[in-house]
Order: C-alpha cells, then sequence, then structure tokens
C-alpha cells in the first residue's frame, strides 16, 4: 500500500502562485510513475502532470510553461508548482501513484493505483 497526502492548496489572485505537495509513504519503492490531477466542479477528473522515475516529465497542454512538477527523493514528497494561475486552474488537485503504467495510460485515471483525498485551488479574478 501506498498513503498520499496532499497539501498546500488555498485562494490566490490571478496570475499568483501556489505550491502544492504530496507526502507519501508506503511501499513507494513499487511507484514507477507520480502524477497531478485535478477536477473541477462538473468536470470530470483530468491530467495535469506526471513524473517518472527516471525524471521524465510531461504536461498538460494547458499547464506547460506555467507549473512545474518534480520529485523530493529524500522527503518523499512530490511538488506542483504553479505559477501565473489563472481562474480556469480552479480545482480539486489530486496526487497519484502508479506502479507498473504503460505509456499510453499516463493520462489516464485508471492508469493510477493510489490517490490522494484532494487539495482544493481556488483562483480569483
Amino acid at each position: 500500500q501506498v498513503q498520499l497526502v496532499e497539501s498546500g492548496g488555498g485562494l490566490v489572485h490571478s496570475g499568483g502562485s501556489l505550491r502544492l505537495s504530496c507526502a507519501t509513504s508506503g511501499n513507494i519503492a513499487d511507484i514507477s510513475a507520480w502524477a497531478w490531477f485535478r477536477q473541477a466542479p462538473g468536470k470530470l477528473r483530468e491530467f495535469v502532470a506526471v513524473i517518472l522515475s527516471g525524471g521524465y516529465t510531461n504536461y498538460v497542454d494547458p499547464v506547460k510553461g506555467r507549473f512545474t512538477i518534480s520529485r523530493d527523493n529524500v522527503k518523499n514528497i512530490v511538488y506542483l508548482q504553479m505559477s501565473a494561475l489563472k481562474p480556469e486552474d480552479t480545482a480539486v488537485y489530486y496526487c497519484a501513484a502508479a506502479r507498473s503504467p504503460i505509456t499510453s495510460s499516463l493520462p489516464l485515471v485508471r492508469g493510477y493505483d493510489y490517490w490522494g483525498q484532494g487539495t482544493q485551488v481556488t483562483v480569483s479574478s
């Protein structure tokens, strides 16, 4: 089992920045991919960013150049640094982990085995 606990959400003005943290514990040696997803009210949960154990990263187009995913392998924390935030970034942000994902499943909810409880990010205009 792997446990994921997100923190760092909050209310920020448009153009501002936030850093989300995902504290990871348990059998994390089994994990090959760490990701962030988000879910806005009335919408499906969508992929935001992923980082693989080898350091490869990928992002959904609307956040490229504004968000950065990283992992501190000493503290076992996955970060999502968000800058130039927009009102459309408002959502609950979830951390996710996958044991042995295939490349095509990395942007998909079903590609992940473990999920955190989420942290709310609200961007005011």
